[in-house]
């Protein structure tokens, strides 16, 4: 039997036209994503989406609008189910209290999960700051619509 890994992601961008990103460590692999990730038995997009970002980025978020829908067959990367992703526009709903990077995979700490923030400005975000093949078409939406 074939499974779905049904995923939701938030697009986060601030005053500055700068998108937040996640760098992780995780199933031993580095990779760049957009905040968020799977959504749990049970959960809503939006519930598993605001979930997501309190877990990761310890503030809660409103979203503003969806963004994008996976419209093509993703494999996972970790294992043989079919993603479908949902991106969603967002705000928060208070300061971000995170440490933020500038540099890729600048990870504090050692551990076998491992996660950094960084902001990239909109006007100089391209397809090979994140590793997923949905994200960098998000990406691609993303700079036709600047």
């Amino acid at each position: 039997m074939y499974q779905f890994n049904v995923r939701v992601y938030g697009l986060l961008i601030n005053e500055q036209n700068q998108v937040l990103i996640s760098d992780e460590q995780e199933y031993g692999m580095q990779f760049t994503k957009f905040p968020g990730g799977g959504l749990e038995y049970g959960e809503g997009l939006i519930e598993g989406l605001k979930r997501e970002f309190v877990e990761e980025c310890n503030v809660e978020v409103e979203v503003i609008s969806h963004f994008y829908t996976t419209d093509f067959f993703v494999r996972s990367a970790f294992n043989d189910s079919q993603i479908i992703s949902v991106y969603y526009l967002v705000k928060s709903l208070s300061p971000l209290n995170l440490m933020f990077k500038t540099v890729q995979f600048d990870f504090d700490g050692e551990g076998e999960i491992l996660q950094s923030f960084r902001w990239v400005d909109l006007a100089k975000l391209s397809e090979e700051d994140v590793t997923f093949p949905t994200d960098k078409h998000v990406v691609k939406l993303l700079i036709n619509n600047i």
